[in-house]
């Protein structure tokens, strides 16, 4: 019979024998679910210490899912080469998770379902590029109104001044909200940067949908809208995430003002949030079931 799937969750920065508290009920529920639980430390891994960050973990004790913070693809990585030193092994690889984590590797399997977006390679610290880097970059996209991000995240809660550009032809407007996005990533930029085209959705029309092997196993909100649920159609993202060929992965969908669900991103389901008391059993089940391929 085929193990079951363990799960490394992070220690608690204050008492590195038990799990970090906010994923209190994802350790009850993959306990439950008859998973192993192991321990990582996510300063160490972030500090560039990974054979620390892992040292607590028994050898010979793998396959793990990770449930934790989020780890830059590079830090993935490198765990990734620390728990095999120790005889352990990732359910999602170091590739598969850069493929979920950022954009250029899940574009293109959602082409159509997602807003177009356009992107650009650079690292924390680079200026940001030149309004005429900026311009040709965002010609492919057309006139109209846009989004500025990086490979993973916005900084949606700075909308107007690092977040939306009402004019991506505007070259002043476009540069002013690039510069400012760059500014305040700073040495969290992730990958790249990233315009996407502005798509009006409905208010409070989010959810975070849980593929486990290309089944969608649990729907939430999203964590920035708790108390509302609504219930996306799914057989086009189902496809989509059968594309993609990755075991844990999440979607968030929102509703357009059309009536159209479009996916707004997609994520490693290793690092993304839950809403409290979303209700976790089902997903932890499949999670622990899962084993190796």
């Amino acid at each position: 019979m085929t193990e079951r799937s363990g799960f490394l969750f992070c220690a608690d920065p204050l008492r590195a024998s038990r799990p970090d508290p906010p994923f209190a009920e994802d350790v009850a529920a993959a306990r439950a679910a008859g998973g192993r639980i192991a321990l990582l430390d996510h300063d160490a891994l972030l500090a560039g210490d990974a054979a620390g960050a892992v040292a607590r973990i028994a050898r010979d004790s793998g396959p793990y899912w990770y449930r934790g913070w989020m780890i830059p693809s590079a830090r993935y990585g490198e765990l990734e080469t620390a728990l095999g030193a120790r005889g352990c092994t990732l359910l999602t690889d170091a590739v598969g998770y850069r493929g979920a984590h950022e954009i250029p590797g899940w574009y293109e399997e959602f082409d159509g379902l997602t807003p177009r977006s356009v992107w650009c390679a650079t690292v924390p610290g680079a200026p940001p590029p030149s309004a005429e880097e900026l311009a040709e970059l965002a010609a492919p996209l057309g006139p109209g109104p846009g989004i500025v991000k990086d490979f993973v995240k916005s900084r949606k809660h700075e909308w107007h001044e690092a977040c939306y550009v009402p004019e991506l032809t505007d070259r002043k407007q476009l540069t002013s909200v690039v510069g400012r996005f760059v500014e305040l990533q700073g040495d969290f930029l992730a990958g790249g940067l990233v315009l996407r085209a502005f798509e009006p959705f409905v208010a409070g029309g989010e959810a975070r949908v849980w593929w486990v092997d290309g089944e969608a196993v649990l729907v939430t909100a999203h964590p920035d809208t708790p108390d509302r649920l609504p219930v996306p159609e799914l057989d086009s993202v189902r496809e989509a995430v059968g594309r993609l060929g990755l075991r844990w992965v999440t979607t968030d969908l929102a509703l357009r003002e059309d009536g159209v669900w479009r996916v707004v991103e997609v994520g490693d389901g290793q690092v993304s949030g839950l809403p409290a008391g979303a209700g976790t059993g089902d997903l932890f089940a499949a999670l622990a079931a899962a084993g190796e391929r």
